[in-house]
């Protein structure tokens, strides 16, 4: 347990170093049961650096969640989770004379250009649809279809027509406002760690919600032309059903990776969200 490699790093720098939360996990408990020494968290490599300074540094390997800038997520999750389980004074400076965080934003800077630039081509891809659905649902809501009957299986119709076309144009309009904020922020360190991500699956969500809403007002605007020559109004619910089942395959599992990676509090490097095989992003 008090044992060192050649580099002089102990099991707790070789399990923080290489990002092995389980085994830290353990680690603390072990200190908080007083079967370990609580000096064992203090100790320094034979480079100076300290817990910190490893936690510091960028993995080599691959978080499971998807797209750079959930990568960058995760790496400052695991630096603050070392940071905040530290209750033993640490030494501020390695041989370099380098704190954990000056090591942090030097090992991190490509990462930091890659999830910008994901950030960028995903908030540019989604932006643009999210725009035409505005323009879209904004002309749709302030038109009357005509041929509108006043008996009570149209007016319900109307009602559901005007409803899901508000609801279509201000979810995209919210859509479009949370992709330009993520377009035009500066993509800093700190706002990976949870600003940037929150404004994407806000973005995200909309953007769905108004996609489900634009089939409704779509399937009860057609409704209106062919009303009368139809004997059930369940071909439009097998519509809606099939389409949104075949959207929830294409786009959800992103959604639901980004969701549980943003609100993962401790990052599991052999964990992942796992979905069935006909029903994955598709790595």
């Amino acid at each position: 347990m008090y044992d060192r490699d050649q580099d002089k790093k102990n099991i707790v720098l070789l399990a923080v170093e290489h990002k092995q939360p389980r085994v830290y996990e353990l680690l603390l408990s072990l200190k908080k049961k007083d079967k370990i020494k609580g000096s064992i968290f203090c100790e320094v490599d034979s480079e100076g650096n300290n817990a910190l300074h490893l936690a510091a540094k960028k993995a080599n390997f691959t978080w499971p969640v998807p797209g750079a800038a959930s990568q960058m997520q995760w790496e400052i999750k695991w630096f603050q989770y070392i940071k905040n389980s530290m209750r033993e004074r640490l030494i501020l400076l390695n041989k370099e004379g380098k704190t954990p965080e000056e090591v942090f934003t030097e090992s991190h800077e490509d990462l930091v250009t890659k999830g910008g630039e994901w950030l960028t081509s995903t908030s540019n891809a989604y932006s643009v649809v999210a725009g035409l659905f505005v323009t879209v649902t904004f002309t749709a809501s302030t038109t009357v279809p005509d041929g509108v009957k006043q008996n009570n299986k149209q007016d319900k119709a109307s009602k559901i027509l005007a409803s899901s076309t508000y609801v279509s144009f201000c979810t995209s309009l919210i859509a479009v406002v949370m992709f330009l904020a993520i377009l035009t922020s500066g993509y800093r360190k700190r706002d990976f760690r949870g600003a940037l991500l929150g404004k994407l699956l806000v973005g995200l969500t909309a953007f769905y919600v108004s996609i489900a809403s634009t089939l409704i007002s779509f399937s009860t605007g057609h409704f209106f032309i062919f009303g009368n020559e139809l004997k059930s109004e369940a071909s439009y619910l097998v519509t809606c059903v099939l389409l949104i089942i075949f959207f929830a395959f294409a786009q959800l599992p992103l959604f639901f990776h980004l969701l549980w990676a943003t609100f993962n509090k401790v990052p599991k490097r052999n964990h992942r969200l796992s979905f069935p095989c006909w029903f994955s992003m598709g790595d």
